[in-house]
């Protein structure tokens, strides 16, 4: 035959090159699998070092046709990491003189200018990543600089394909609308229409040439399609994303990259950490032992009451979505006690509970911080201008956290007697949803139980809540003498996104103050 198309299949053993001052980096991705048809330069594997992680190239283009590494292992310059079998189509044919004079194909080369395009409302932006080096063959879209503002970080493509043959900006640099980030040349090729025109004549020829002249064009649509999602258990990201994901504890291959073939992005790992903070986070502990707890002994089962179940499950999402820190204190309440005892002789009787109320109220106005949440976001702290306390209450059911609405206004009397009766409704489970809602912060007083200190959690959406347990007695040292001393522990537990120890502790030292001058309740 004077016409054919031949195909020729070569193994390439991809070596690990050399990649600077580094012995034995260790394996901590494969990023192919068995099967994957390459381009030049498609990342294969990568390595990390007690300095830094990089992704290794494929210098051939192929398929894998075996993987010679594993996750875990310590690889040195030289090593054999893939080998890849590669399809040379070789095409044997005698053109026809007007085929000859026809068929003008050109190569044209120009060098492109990659400038900031219009990334919205951002102005001066920081490069704090630069993805692409000079002398890289990059496609179009491929990601070539990370830029980061207050407000979000993003990756910039590159509008054309070809090779980088100059970066424009440094690590740090301040970015604007148009500013030159690197300089492509972009390699066009440009045939006549008589060029055009041959294909179809020479696929004509033979019922086998179509599917062999056409192969390449299909594989290179279906790599398209395959890099756009990795798959399971693989995951593409830069090094500053692994960096994060190991700082947070997250597992790279739970996160699907929406960038170029599958990349993770900064805003893929954030959507993910959120996704798994806003359903609960429960998912990803590890179970408790499944225990027939029969085989030991006598066993009852006793369901668990609606109350049980509701608050079981808002103070799992507390405890998980809120980074705790609890504060204890000791109050002198001698002066309060004494106060107390004059009322009851006169008939009036009221629980130390409502000195905590009011003395409360005094120290939120002096710290609005804790009588507060956090918005949607968590970027922005909502304010409350109201001042209403849940008080956490015992009932047969389980426990209750009811709010007294406008506590600032109301006589300490006033106090005891809605305490009373909203206490009454609760054992007598007559408490409306109106009566649990509207709290901005939450006393819980064991003081009528028993114990010397425990750790509340915060009640979310609040960020703060005051533990109050048993009054004791006790020396405390004035100077002088040992003074025996009426106390009472607190315990201030709140949310360490908002509030930060030296805010812990004023709080307590105010409200400290306040309780142990009664003249600061009743003015």
């Amino acid at each position: 035959m004077s016409d054919g198309i031949y195909t020729m299949s070569t193994i390439k053993n991809i070596e690990l090159p050399d990649i600077g001052d580094f012995d034995e980096v260790e394996v901590i991705e494969i990023l192919v699998s068995v099967g994957d048809k390459l381009e030049t330069d498609d990342s294969i594997i990568t390595l990390e070092s007690d300095k830094a992680s990089m992704e290794i190239p494929t210098p051939s283009a192929g398929v894998v046709s075996s993987i010679n590494v594993n996750i875990g292992d310590k690889i040195k310059q030289g090593d054999v990491v893939v080998t890849l079998e590669s399809e040379e189509n070789s095409e044997k044919k005698i053109p026809s003189d007007t085929e000859k004079t026809s068929v003008s194909t050109q190569t044209a080369s120009s060098i492109i200018a990659v400038n900031v395009p219009d990334i919205g409302d951002f102005d001066e932006v920081e490069v704090i990543e630069i993805l692409a080096s000079v002398g890289d063959e990059v496609s179009e879209e491929d990601s070539i600089i990370t830029l980061e503002s207050d407000k979000a970080s993003m990756e910039i493509p590159t509008p054309v394909a070809g090779k980088i043959v100059e970066i424009s900006v440094n690590l740090g640099d301040k970015l604007s609308l148009g500013d030159l980030i690197l300089s492509v040349e972009s390699t066009s090729v440009n045939s006549s229409k008589a060029a055009a025109e041959v294909a179809p004549t020479k696929t004509s020829q033979s019922t086998s040439a179509p599917a062999q002249a056409v192969q390449p064009v299909a594989a290179k649509s279906v790599l398209d399609q395959s890099v756009s999602t990795l798959p399971t258990g693989e995951s593409h990201a830069s090094p500053s994303i692994r960096k994060m994901a190991r700082e947070i504890g997250v597992d790279l291959s739970r996160v699907t990259g929406t960038g170029q073939k599958g990349r993770v992005l900064d805003k893929d790992l954030k959507a993910y950490v959120k996704q798994i903070i806003t359903s609960g986070g429960g998912s990803s502990l590890p179970k408790t032992p499944v225990i027939d707890f029969s085989k030991f002994g006598e066993t009852e089962t006793l369901a668990l009451s609606r109350i049980n179940k509701l608050s079981g499950k808002h103070l799992t999402a507390c405890w998980l979505n809120i980074p705790h820190v609890t504060q204890f204190d000791e109050v002198n309440i001698d002066q309060m006690e004494a106060f107390r005892q004059e009322q009851k002789a006169k008939g009036v009787k009221l629980t130390p509970l409502v000195f905590i109320m009011k003395a409360v109220i005094q120290a939120l106005k002096n710290h609005p911080r804790f009588n507060a949440s956090l918005d949607e976001s968590g970027e922005n702290l909502i304010i409350k201008k109201y001042f209403n306390l849940g008080i956490a209450m015992d009932t047969p059911n389980g426990l209750v956290v009811p709010v007294i609405k406008n506590v600032e206004r109301k006589s300490l009397t006033e106090l005891a007697t809605e305490l009373a009766e909203t206490s009454a409704k609760a054992r007598d489970g007559k408490l409306k949803p109106g009566d649990m809602q509207g709290a901005g912060f939450t006393i819980s007083s064991l003081g009528g139980i028993g114990g010397t200190q425990f750790t509340p959690i915060v009640n979310s959406p609040e960020v703060a809540i005051l533990g109050v347990s048993k009054s004791q007695t006790k020396p405390i040292w004035d100077g002088k003498n040992f003074v025996p001393t009426l106390t009472l522990p607190l315990a201030l537990s709140y949310d360490h996104r908002v509030i930060d120890g030296a805010q812990g502790g004023r709080f307590m030292a105010d409200l400290n103050s306040i309780l142990s001058d009664i003249r600061e309740i009743l003015l």
